[in-house]
């Protein structure tokens, strides 16, 4: 049978203009070229799920407009299932500006859409059975914690996309949460902290997130790495050291990753390691999706790491 994996939360509309270094202050800038693809944290995943060989699904809302059907027509196209990819009348979808500099680093503005239901009573829960793996963002609360309490009942592994949300978002989703998985501004903004500049201050804002339910607590530092907390104490897994050309998406992919590598049953350690290449090779191409690498792209990459 088939790798399983579920992506619920985020897709949005990314209408990107690559520029030589980040504008400062007001005033006109040139870009050397102009794309429109999907982006969106879930989404993403659920892209780099499927370009890794799973059968990826991603269940998700947007408005019934250009923009969320050029996103599902898109998502379709990189193999992903998106039945449960609804597009509702009335409603408008979320879009984002990125203004993306040479050397990889992005500014981006988005308008998160409006009227999207948050009632997740359509979702097919008894699917989520079938999964090997389940992951979430943050941004539909209510969505994430059904499906993640259906994963917990079912026995499978879920994962969280953790972003800034509010105290309420958090404490409502990780008690059904296995693996928190958060970046840096997200991991500071639950743990209430203007800066997490040293391993105590970020160990100490894992264990917040482990002491509301979750069993593996970890956050992204980019070409810092990553740390998690588990049972076991604090590890680290250092950054891949690639050529930046575009980080747009790689928060993303590393998620996504991560979730197949827990539904093939790797450990953490392994899974934290697997994800980290994936992304680092998101990193090398420009494109939120574009970039996103096959599974034989990675497992030569990891290779030729480990030589």
């Amino acid at each position: 049978m088939s790798l399983r994996i579920i992506c619920l939360g985020n897709t949005t509309l990314d209408k990107v203009w690559p520029v030589p270094e980040l504008p400062a202050g007001s005033g006109k800038f040139r870009a050397s070229d102009y794309f429109e693809l999907g982006g969106g944290m879930a989404a993403n995943a659920a892209v780099a799920a499927a370009r890794l060989g799973a059968d990826a699904a991603y269940w998700g809302r947007a408005g019934d407009d250009a923009a969320g059907i050029s996103m599902q027509n898109e998502m379709a196209g990189y193999g992903v299932d998106v039945t449960q990819f609804r597009l509702f009348a009335g409603a408008r979808s979320s879009v984002s500006s990125i203004v993306v500099a040479r050397d990889g680093e992005r500014n981006i503005v988005n308008f998160r859409g409006a009227n999207l239901p948050d009632d997740p009573a359509w979702l097919p829960l008894e699917q989520v059975a079938k999964a090997h793996a389940v992951l979430a963002d943050i941004r539909w609360v209510e969505g994430a914690a059904a499906v993640f309490a259906a994963a917990r009942q079912a026995g499978i592994p879920t994962v969280l996309d953790g972003e800034i949300a509010t105290d309420a978002a958090y404490a409502t989703v990780l008690p059904h949460t296995d693996h928190a998985l958060f970046s840096e501004p997200g991991l500071r903004a639950f743990a209430g902290r203007d800066s997490l500049d040293n391993d105590t201050r970020r160990r100490a804002a894992l264990k917040k997130a482990r002491d509301l339910g979750c069993k593996v607590a970890a956050v992204t530092r980019g070409a810092k790495g990553l740390l998690w907390l588990d049972d076991h104490g604090l590890h680290r897994q250092p950054a891949f050291d690639v050529d930046v050309v575009d980080t747009t998406g790689a928060g993303d992919v590393f998620h996504g990753a991560y979730a197949c590598a827990l539904g093939e049953g790797r450990s953490v350690a392994d899974a934290m390691r697997f994800a980290s290449a994936v992304a680092a090779l998101k990193c090398t191409r420009h494109g939120g999706r574009a970039g996103i690498p096959n599974r034989s792209e990675v497992q030569t990459f990891l290779t030729n790491r480990s030589q």
